[in-house]
């Protein structure tokens, strides 16, 4: 037993800087999600969002800052990172490719993060969505990972990809309602001929 303490205390103090940083960062691992995180559930919360968007989110963010964590206290104890950064370097240029397709899977991802803590995207809030001279309208339900759901004034739902939403002009709460979806200019002169045949 003194030859296996003795071995344990000089091992200890050989790697007592490697000791020392891996216990600072599961702290800081610890106060992140004891503080950090429930500060920004009930931020979200007060934002008016459905309980499973928020799950989502602060899973999402517990499983990148996990990996992050590892990946730092494997760098203190000196692990080979080398062969990983040819695979890294792969996966950053896909990525940033795919953040900045319209397509991208990771781009209504992120839009999510971004919708998620937007005030104005907040669930309950009617919104018009404008692209050119097409528009959608409705009543934002959800905001999931991929995608957000709106429920029209004939109670209809709209699927509308969350990378899209952030990208458009977005009027919200607007005086006006037209119909469910179509051409700004097509509603605006029905809605001419319209004064005009009550005039005459």
């Amino acid at each position: 037993m003194d030859s296996l303490s003795q071995i344990s205390f000089h091992w200890a103090t050989q790697y007592a800087v490697h000791l020392s940083l891996s216990f600072i960062m599961l702290i800081i691992y610890y106060v992140i999600q004891r503080k950090i995180i429930p500060k920004f559930e009930s931020y979200v919360e007060h934002g008016a969002l459905q309980n499973n968007a928020l799950k989502k989110a602060i899973s999402t963010f517990r499983l990148l800052y996990g990996v992050f964590t590892f990946s730092i206290i494997l760098f203190i104890w000196g692990f080979d990172f080398q062969w990983l950064l040819a695979v890294s370097s792969g996966i950053i240029t896909l990525t940033g490719v795919a953040l900045f397709a319209s397509w991208s899977i990771l781009s209504n991802i992120t839009a999510f993060f971004i919708l998620l803590v937007h005030e104005s995207y907040r669930r309950g809030n009617f919104i018009r969505i404008i692209e050119a001279d097409n528009y959608v309208e409705g009543v934002i339900s959800e905001i999931n990972l991929f995608n957000t759901r709106l429920i029209t004034e004939n109670r209809e739902y709209i699927i509308y990809p969350n990378n899209l939403l952030i990208a458009r002009p977005t009027i919200i709460n607007p005086k006006n309602r037209y119909t469910t979806v179509g051409k700004i200019q097509e509603f605006l002169a029905t809605k001419n001929a319209e004064k005009v045949d009550s005039k005459s």
